[in-house]
């Protein structure tokens, strides 16, 4: 999953680049070497709290580049698809870390939140150790485990879809209630108005045509004695008309002695003719447009006022009216059929809450069966883990008063250390070493369900030794076969169970002036040079050699 670890100019790192293979990846390397800085670097890469003093001394900026293989429909993927981001198949998460403690997030180049890169980055991997257990021991993420161990998410995905019914549902009723009660509130006045509006009839626009017809009939009134006046002088008594015709004919029969004459000027009084006669019927049309019925343009008026009146009254613009009366006919009639409507309403949230709470006490009662088969399976891999009078168990308190999304359970992993001692949440009761091998006992048994595509686990074997490391570094190598696992480790008997083995390491430069961490993939011989190290302490012996050959040899 995770391909490539790039730091530059982080602390004691000037520029590192891990490639990493899959199955068991550990992390080996003295005291002080830097393993603590690359974890630091690693965090902060998946969105953890940055800090100006992981800058290495006399450099700008920092950066840390971790690069994913991510498949499609991955939860990673998701999140990019929800933000707007590009989803190559690669995924590329790098944070720029500011001397001055600024930092700036990216994903394949394009810049996002840290509460983003945050998300990504937990949906991508899981850090695990004696003082950052980031997933298991969050009690939220308790019941997401527990359904993803027993294949419940089919089953919480169905109840889900019930609880959006069930939500709906009583948001109908209680909003048909509500307005049951405002209606009722209000009955009396509501319906007179709405008698009121019914009677009135408003139409949208109504106003405007009114206003418009009022000012033309108005207007024309002014202006009808003179159009009457031209009307008169172009077509009346003293028309000019009839003494043009009359002139028209006498020269008509004058034309035949002189027609160059005679023929421009008739033509010229039959164009004016012709002019007076159009002029003559737009005025008639101008007339007939003036005249009107006063008791029109009285009607008109006092259709206006009471438009007016009414918008007054009930402080809406005369165009919005209409959909007023429209809202007090409803509320009328929420007032008169409302009850017909509120048992329909009762009936279909009853039903909503039927369906919802035969769902999720059948969850319920699915989930506290789960639960005993996770405890049992849990119990199992503690007494190889020197937890053998510890008791491990999943408390399943349903509460039917409490319902949500995912059902009417409080999941929380609770443990017993020891016979008779009072149990309590796992992260309450257990001590640090305590928890990381309840930690991996629970990450085996659950293997890839519910778990981040891969896991770090941070010297969760400190504290142990012998059979007990040997019984960690077996179940690292079991879970490495689901997820990709890493593990800093100073136990010789888990860095043997690795497919590959990183030396970390610190370099003096410029003559000591200056120190800088450096991780190298050890080959087979170097492999077991560094186990012996680890076995036998600063001197290597030959007997360390051999025993570090038998726990390779055994590991295989």
């Amino acid at each position: 999953m995770l391909a490539r670890l790039s730091i530059r100019d982080i602390v004691l790192i000037e520029r590192l680049d891990i490639e990493f293979s899959r199955g068991l990846a550990v992390l080996t390397g003295e005291t002080g070497a830097g393993k603590s800085i690359l974890l630091d670097a690693f965090a902060l890469a998946l969105g953890g709290r940055g800090d100006a003093g992981l800058v290495r001394h006399g450099a700008e900026q920092g950066q840390v580049t971790a690069t994913f293989d991510v498949p499609k429909g991955h939860p990673a993927a998701k999140i990019l698809a929800e933000n707007g981001l590009n989803d190559t198949g690669e995924m590329i998460l790098r944070r720029v870390q500011l001397a001055d403690g600024r930092t700036r997030a990216f994903i394949n180049d394009q810049a996002i939140s840290v509460q983003t890169l945050k998300a990504v980055g937990a949906a991508l991997v899981e850090i695990h150790g004696q003082h950052d257990e980031r997933a298991l021991v969050d009690a939220s993420t308790h019941r997401q485990l527990l359904d993803a161990f027993a294949g419940h998410e089919k089953d919480v995905a169905a109840l889900e879809a019930l609880w959006d019914i069930r939500r709906t549902a009583n948001a109908d009723l209680d909003g048909h209630r509500a307005g049951m009660e405002r209606a009722a509130r209000e009955a009396d006045y509501l319906r007179h108005a709405s008698q009121e509006l019914k009677t009135l009839a408003p139409k949208e626009g109504e106003e405007t045509e009114l206003a418009n017809r009022r000012t033309t009939m108005m207007q024309g009134e002014k202006v009808a004695t003179d159009l009457r006046e031209a009307q008169e002088a172009i077509g009346g008594s003293h028309s000019p008309v009839s003494a043009l015709s009359a002139a028209v004919r006498r020269l008509e029969r004058r034309a035949a002695n002189a027609p160059s004459l005679i023929e421009p000027a008739v033509k010229a009084i039959d164009i004016a003719i012709n002019a007076l006669e159009e002029a003559d019927q737009h005025l008639h049309a101008a007339l007939a447009a003036t005249d009107f019925d006063p008791a029109e343009l009285e009607r008109i008026e006092e259709r206006l006022f009471a438009l007016r009146a009414a918008s007054r009254k009930y402080s809406t613009p005369v165009d919005l009216l209409a959909a007023l009366a429209a809202q007090y006919a409803g509320d009328v009639a929420l007032i008169d059929a409302g009850a017909d409507q509120l048992k329909k309403l009762e009936a279909a949230a009853a039903e909503a809450d039927k369906r919802y709470a035969a769902a999720a006490a059948k969850l319920s009662a699915a989930r506290t069966k789960a639960a005993e088969k996770l405890n049992k399976a849990v119990n199992a891999e503690l007494a190889p883990l020197k937890l053998e009078r510890a008791k491990f168990m999943t408390q399943v308190e349903a509460n039917a008063a409490a319902p949500g999304p995912q059902g009417i359970d409080r999941v929380e992993f609770w443990v017993q250390t020891n016979p008779g001692t009072k149990p309590g949440p796992m992260m309450k009761v257990a001590s640090g070493g305590e928890l990381s091998r309840f930690l991996l006992a629970l990450k085996v048994v659950l293997a890839d369900r519910g778990s981040a595509p891969t896991l770090v686990f941070d010297e969760i074997d400190t504290g142990v030794g012998g059979a007990v490391a040997d019984a960690i570094g077996s179940r690292l190598a079991r879970l490495a076969g689901k997820v990709q696992v890493m593990a800093v480790t100073h136990a010789p008997q888990v860095a043997a169970r690795a497919s590959q083995h990183l030396l970390i390491s610190k370099d003096a430069l410029d003559k000591g002036k200056r120190v800088a961490t450096r991780v190298n993939a050890l080959a087979a011989d170097h492999r077991r040079e560094e186990i012996a190290r680890m076995l036998a302490g600063a001197e290597i012996t030959a007997e360390a050699r051999a025993a570090a050959e038998r726990l390779l040899r055994a590991a295989s």
